[in-house]
């Protein structure tokens, strides 16, 4: 059993709160996701779950490959589509529970004003959990799993690197460190 999340004392559990589970692929975000989702008897809505079967379709009525999540024209067709259906669904469980949203946010994180945004869209103060680790134990990681989501960044690793989201980033984050977990 994993140990317990330590959660900042400013969450006010007795009302729903809005949780965001950022970084870069490979380090443990669905994981660590799912066990705060767990802990806070939370909705769960992961980037990589959520919209997966539609992006799968669009991408290949689009005659591009399906399992492409890191192209431009992946992201200029898709990415901010994606992120948009985990917000409204988020807006419509935060009626009621806690939520937690798992996904890179690789722009937010740059961006000094998006947890503003994300409160006054949300009407909830976000607390955004930014993971990291190793791009070593990244690397392992992505190649065990297996996933063909993740060809062109095994492919590319370098490129992937330089893509990934910010190691600090613009906005106050929890940053946690899954080095040594899994």
């Amino acid at each position: 059993m994993p140990e317990p999340i330590r959660l900042p004392p400013n969450i006010n559990l007795s009302k729903p709160s809005l949780h965001i589970v950022t970084g870069a692929a490979g380090v443990g975000k669905s994981t660590f996701g799912k066990h705060l989702a767990a802990e806070l008897k939370a909705a769960f809505l992961d980037s990589d779950t959520i919209t997966e079967p539609v992006v799968r379709a669009g991408l290949t009525a689009a005659g591009l490959d399906p399992t492409d999540r890191d192209s431009p024209e992946y992201k200029r067709l898709f990415r901010d589509a994606v992120y948009e259906c985990l917000f409204d669904t988020a807006v419509e469980n935060l009626a009621h529970t806690h939520v937690v949203i798992v996904g890179p946010f690789t722009r937010e994180l740059r961006d000094t004003n998006w947890p503003n945004r994300l409160q006054n869209r949300f009407g909830v103060q976000p607390t955004i959990w930014h993971l990291t680790c190793s791009d070593v134990v990244r690397h392992e990681r992505i190649r065990k799993r297996g996933n063909p989501r993740d060809r062109a960044k095994l492919i590319d690793w370098a490129q992937h690197i330089a893509d990934a989201p910010p190691a600090r980033p613009a906005v106050e984050v929890n940053l946690v460190d899954t080095s040594q977990k899994r």
